[in-house]
């Protein structure tokens, strides 16, 4: 993902000076077929798009304090979280493969059975009340940042008949206000759950979801301690990881 080619605009839309528009098939459609809940959602009409002014793209900044764990998931109770532990960690990198420093990096997750920690997710599966599945971090002048935390399970969804999804993690990363913000999820390698997720394969091009799948990494992983995963998140550009929505 640090090898970053040049890319061509593929529509007229105009975009801002400096900025290559993401590829063709980057981004899933604001309205997906085999995704049920877009179709309620998704916008009837297409967006009026407002020009930004210096208060949407100058502040607030939202790095705030970072607390001491956290950054790590499984130390922020009084007990031990229960699972196997991982440590995610990547670079935040510009359409040039420029580090991006100093970008808050939140992560939320499901438990190890696949399950949050949240008054709407009932099914039966266990609660682990020394893991609540939420963390940050600022990225340092490489663009780097590190999560220790465990890996989630995967859960019932209701989407179709015995869908499932793949074990992930959500990541909203923030630019200097609050519109710069972008959502992506991160997959683990080799999940069977892949082929019937519609949310996964939203994405149009497959080159485009594999962004989205971490790589194990032996040499980052914690001896008698933690496996590790490597996940680079790309801003902008054809190898732009894939966020919720086209941003152009």
């Amino acid at each position: 993902m640090t090898e970053l080619a040049k890319s061509q605009p593929t529509t007229s839309t105009p975009h801002p000076a400096g900025y290559r528009p993401a590829a063709e098939g980057n981004h899933p459609a604001l309205s997906f077929g085999g995704y049920r809940s877009t179709g309620l959602r998704a916008p009837s009409q297409a967006p009026v798009v407002l020009r930004h002014r210096l208060t949407e793209v100058t502040g607030p900044l939202l790095t705030g304090d970072i607390g001491p764990n956290d950054n790590d998931l499984t130390t922020q109770h009084a007990g031990e979280a229960i699972g196997q532990r991982i440590v995610v960690f990547g670079r935040v990198l510009d359409s040039d493969g420029r580090a991006v420093p100093n970008t808050l990096v939140e992560v939320w997750q499901a438990n190890a059975a696949g399950r949050y920690a949240h008054v709407v997710d009932n099914w039966p599966a266990p609660l682990d009340p020394n893991f609540t599945g939420g963390g940050r971090v600022v990225t340092d002048a490489q663009g780097n940042y590190s999560f220790t935390t465990i890996r989630p399970g995967a859960y019932p969804w209701g989407n179709h008949h015995n869908a499932w999804r793949p074990a992930h993690i959500h990541f909203s990363l923030f630019g200097r206000s609050f519109t710069q913000r972008l959502v992506t999820q991160m997959y683990f390698p080799d999940d069977p759950l892949f082929d019937q997720d519609p949310i996964f394969n939203s994405v149009p091009d497959p080159a485009a979801r594999q962004r989205m799948v971490s790589t194990f990494d032996l040499s980052a992983t914690r001896p008698e301690w933690a496996l590790a995963y490597r996940f680079d998140i790309v801003l902008r550009g054809r190898e732009q990881t894939p966020f919720e929505e086209p941003h152009e």
